[in-house]
């Protein structure tokens, strides 16, 4: 599992992003974008003032999706033509005109998002559910981070364990995560920790969500103005916390958990359909991998010696403590889960020990693979 931030300098940087953050309602006609370079600049009407914002990426991606402006083509005109970007932007808001959230953090864009967005931010929801696990007997935080898009918080439960094979034992536990800038859900999904790698398996099955979506914001005269948390929000947001308060002591079930195990060991006799490098290219036929992930997923799989899901399944949770950022790494550990959940075929006949062993031959072939030592 990788290591993201202590838990306090996740409560420091929390604190840190409140005292920074502003976020405003605003009416599209009221916004300005102009782009220089592979920069744009968004400027605001807040009363008598003029406000400016560098644009963040996501932020890009959400105007164009609101826009209904493919993507490809917004990013060429920025490149390529950033007075026809900007002519498209401001034209289309100007064209049709609705409330937008606009959230900001240190003189960034970083949302741009509907006018009934609840917010459910970071540092409310870990004074929220940090008592919680604090109280769960045995429960830690074993990794916890905040990206720019999301905030992570990994327990594991160190009193519920099992052995999925002689000396293999593995360890329940959740995830909590949040995004306050509107990619998803605030989620609370089972984790299982293995302790002879230290890796962590985020479940298909048996999350919870809850979701930001609240009344739309009341309406003003003004073309934007700044949003604060008022008395009726505080209220709504104590009662909705609650029910995650809720979620989170009973996210740890040991049925589940022996559920999942079972099919932990189930995955140990199911055959891999290809040789490793075969099985690799066809894992990124499935899910979105780089290079330098099909290398680092083939060559745990031939350190792991397992030819078998379980070895795959393994082999991709390994990889994700080599990936740059901790987004990325918590994507390959809910990989990991899904290959899990996949149905076994139809035509599989389970193999022995030794026919899942890796072929001693594939070393040669490893260096085909752009591998992360």
């Amino acid at each position: 599992m990788k290591q993201g931030k202590t838990l306090q300098a996740l409560g420091e940087e929390l604190q840190r992003q409140r005292a920074a953050r502003k976020d405003f309602l605003a009416d599209t006609r009221s916004l300005q974008m102009t782009t220089n370079g592979n920069a744009s600049l968004l400027y605001m009407t807040v009363g008598k003032e003029q406000k400016e914002f560098k644009v963040g990426e996501l932020a890009h991606q959400q105007i164009a999706s609101r826009l209904q402006i493919p993507y490809r083509y917004y990013q060429k005109m920025q490149r390529e033509f950033p007075d026809l970007l900007d002519e498209n932007v401001n034209g289309w808001f100007d064209q049709n005109p609705e409330r937008r959230m606009i959230r900001t953090l240190d003189g960034h864009v970083r949302a741009f998002l509907s006018d009934r967005y609840r917010r459910l931010d970071n540092l409310e929801l870990c004074a929220a559910v940090l008592p919680v696990i604090q109280n769960m007997k045995g429960s830690s935080i074993e990794s916890c981070d905040v990206t720019e898009r999301h905030m992570y918080l990994k327990v594991v439960n160190k009193k519920m364990k099992a052995e999925v094979a002689v000396g293999d034992i593995v360890q329940a536990g959740f995830v909590i995560s949040n995004s306050e800038v509107g990619l998803g859900s605030l989620r609370v999904e089972p984790l299982i920790f293995r302790l002879v790698c230290k890796n962590g398996l985020i479940c298909k099955d048996y999350s919870q969500k809850r979701y930001h979506v609240g009344r739309q914001a009341a309406a003003s005269e003004d073309d934007a103005y700044e949003l604060y948390s008022d008395e009726t929000l505080r209220q709504d947001d104590k009662a909705f916390f609650m029910k995650v308060q809720d979620t989170v002591r009973c996210a740890v079930d040991e049925a589940k958990f022996m559920l999942t195990v079972d099919a932990m060991k189930r995955s140990m006799h199911i055959p891999l359909e290809h040789d490793p490098v075969k099985e690799v290219e066809v894992l990124a036929d499935r899910f979105p991998l780089n290079q330098g992930e099909r290398g680092n997923i083939l060559r745990q799989l031939f350190l792991g010696k397992d030819l078998s899901r379980y070895g795959l399944v393994n082999a991709v949770t390994a990889a994700s403590k080599f990936c740059d950022s901790y987004e990325r790494a918590t994507d390959l550990e809910r990989m990991g889960g899904e290959l899990l959940a996949l149905p076994i075929p139809s035509n599989m006949q389970p193999k022995s020990l030794e026919q899942r062993r890796v072929p001693k031959d594939i070393t040669s072939r490893i260096p085909q693979m752009q591998v992360i030592p």
